[in-house]
């Protein structure tokens, strides 16, 4: 009887689970926070909707501009050391060499079988330079398109988030209803926000919901607090 085949399950989008987690985290916390400061200045619930919805629109575009251009700086980044290697490896090539040795010594290859792999290696200048980036230096080639998609993935969650506590005081007339309904509603996103990250991520559900909602929470209260002593 043949063998079951051997199916490997590996989670590979952390880039955008990471997206998702920034601009969640922030829309469920700030949007939140201005609602809940504001609560206690003013008496309608309207004037709170109009600004939580311009925090919403104004805080989406920063972080997907800073999403944007952080992934930029991680192409660039790339890119830059990428020549430097290139340059060490046409003008440095024996000192290129011992360190692919080096690498390939601390992997336990060693005699004939090493000299054999070093000198395949240094055979083929575009994979050397690609090996060298990823075992020497530790970095991935980036996704040339994943700066507008981070820059998106970003926004996106963010406005999603922010919609979340915000929602009470636009289906609410009732300032102290809406207030309640609101932290209700944010507690709950934060839990199941965490449960399906932990999900995603294949960790445990219970611990990644509990440390979001303790995390998030914490944010949450911070800033409510703050808002408060300000207002």
């Amino acid at each position: 009887m043949p063998a079951s085949p051997h199916v490997e399950r590996h989670f590979l989008g952390s880039e955008t689970v990471r997206d998702v987690v920034i601009g969640m985290a922030d829309g469920l916390t700030v949007p939140f926070a201005l609602a809940a400061g504001l609560s206690a200045a003013v008496t309608s619930t309207q004037l709170i909707v109009t600004a939580g919805l311009a925090e919403i629109a104004a805080g989406a575009i920063a972080m997907g501009l800073g999403g944007y251009l952080a992934a930029r700086t991680d192409q660039e980044h790339y890119q830059s050391e990428e020549r430097r290697e290139t340059w060490e490896v046409d003008h440095m090539r024996e000192a290129e060499v011992g360190e692919v040795r080096d690498i390939f010594t601390g992997y336990g290859l060693e005699g004939a079988a090493l000299e054999s792999v070093v000198k395949a290696l240094a055979a083929d200048k575009k994979r050397w330079v690609d090996f060298m980036m990823r075992f020497e230096l530790g970095l991935e080639r980036p996704d040339p398109k994943r700066a507008p998609i981070s820059a998106a993935t970003i926004a996106v969650s963010y406005l999603v988030g922010g919609l979340i506590p915000l929602l009470p005081y636009i289906v609410s007339d009732h300032l102290r209803t809406a207030l309640v309904y609101s932290i209700v509603c944010t507690g709950l996103a934060l839990v199941i926000f965490g449960a399906v990250k932990g999900r995603l991520t294949g960790i445990s559900m219970v611990k990644s919901a509990f440390q979001t909602a303790l995390v998030g929470g914490l944010a949450a209260g911070a800033a409510f607090y703050l808002a408060h002593l300000f207002s």
